[in-house]
């Protein structure tokens, strides 16, 4: 039986993960959470085979709880999911420490596959995603700057975005305001901006938030 934790911050999303797998052989929701906090809570507390980790989560992020899951749970299976498309996390996802990544509009039957496949201790990524970094391994990486960021460039770019502060950033992640002040230049200068108020303007021009 491969037992699942779905951590999200919607309430009908994760019943209806509950729904799908319950029709499905040797594949069970058993345990749930709504935070990262509850997450780690859940983690602690007994053994699970997959993690389903949205992206996309109130407070600490998905990315943000990836690490805290990788730091504990080095070789615990975990599968990212976001409501955007692969082309906007795929790639940050996987060099978090992810196994895979899935659009959460990606088909029932594909998703329970993808589930299987992490399981099996292998990765797993959509056709489209595949030939995404297969084309950078060939050296045609056309994708825009922001997916060029480290997984914590990009975690710290998303917090900015939100107007969270540098000092709250930097209680969040347990490192020094000095440190978050340093990626924030870093960020701004890999995106060739120079304000957080650009730096709000290219999210929304990119469709990283709406």
């Amino acid at each position: 039986m491969i037992e699942v934790l779905v951590v999200d911050d919607h309430t009908v999303f994760r019943s209806g993960l509950k729904r799908l797998f319950s029709d499905e052989e040797n594949l069970r929701v058993v345990g749930e959470a709504k935070s990262s906090a509850e997450a780690m809570t859940k983690l602690r507390e007994r053994h699970y085979d997959v993690v389903l980790l949205d992206i996309n989560m109130e407070g600490r992020s998905g990315l943000d709880a990836l690490g805290s899951i990788r730091a504990e749970f080095p070789k615990l299976p975990v599968l990212m999911l976001s409501m955007y498309p692969e082309e906007q996390y795929a790639v940050v996802a996987l060099k978090a420490g992810a196994n895979g990544y899935a659009s959460k509009d990606i088909e029932a039957d594909e998703l329970v596959r993808a589930v299987r496949e992490v399981a099996a201790g292998r990765k797993y990524l959509s056709p489209r995603a595949a030939q995404l970094i297969l084309a950078q391994f060939d050296g045609v990486d056309n994708r825009p700057l922001h997916q060029k960021l480290s997984a914590r460039e990009y975690e710290i770019m998303l917090l900015i975005i939100k107007g969270v502060s540098l000092t709250e950033i930097g209680e969040k992640m347990f490192v020094s305001v000095k440190t978050v002040s340093t990626y924030r230049s870093r960020i701004l200068a890999k995106l060739g901006l120079s304000s957080n108020a650009e730096l709000v303007r290219y999210a929304v021009r990119h469709g990283i938030v709406s």
